[in-house]
């Protein structure tokens, strides 16, 4: 489902042409208008990766196609900014949920990260919806209200959810002990 990113041509040549749709390009942080600012761009995520300034894995689905980004943007303090992109061809297929599932458990498992932060346009119907499926999300207008300040200096353009790694692990082992026991009553 999650790759690390890399210089591949083809997955980069899919990953470019998925973003410049329009229902998806406005919504990406990392914008470039060609082929080859984009690969400029990503050799620049890669680089980032290896400074401990982000996280990036490219999304797969469950054929191997690559269909998206996901990303922890400006680590700071063992928190960042999530950031998720998906090509428009995969929006509505469960896909979204699925790649913050696998991204979730590598970041709170296998790395330092204790906070995930998502800032989310008002206007971002998408992920506004998609943020409040998440039953581990907090909304945090109001408990964060020095990050949700910083990040809406002028006006309230976004609302800010975050995503602490004691809230994610007691859903997770709560789910993983939900599903031991399904399993023992089917046996």
């Amino acid at each position: 489902m999650l790759k690390k990113r890399d210089l591949n041509g083809h997955e980069n040549r899919v990953l470019f042409d998925l973003m410049v749709h329009p229902d998806v390009f406005p919504f990406v942080r990392h914008k470039a208008s060609s082929y080859e600012a984009f690969l400029f761009l990503t050799k620049q995520t890669i680089e980032a990766e290896e400074r401990g300034e982000l996280i990036s894995r490219t999304i797969l689905d469950e054929w191997g196609n690559t269909i998206g980004t996901i990303n922890l943007f400006d680590i700071e303090d063992n928190a960042g900014f999530l950031g998720t992109w998906l090509g428009k061809p995969y929006h509505g297929k469960g896909y979204n949920r699925l790649a913050k599932e696998a991204f979730f458990q590598f970041l709170f498992f296998e790395s330092k990260i204790e906070t995930i932060f998502i800032r989310i346009r008002k206007g971002n119907h998408r992920s506004i919806n998609a943020a409040l499926k998440l039953p581990y999300a907090l909304k945090a207008n109001k408990t964060r209200k020095e990050i949700f300040n910083k990040i809406n200096v002028n006006d309230y353009v976004y609302d800010l959810f975050e995503v602490p790694k004691d809230q994610y692990i007691f859903y997770y082992t709560r789910q993983q002990a939900v599903l031991g026991e399904t399993s023992c009553l089917e046996a």
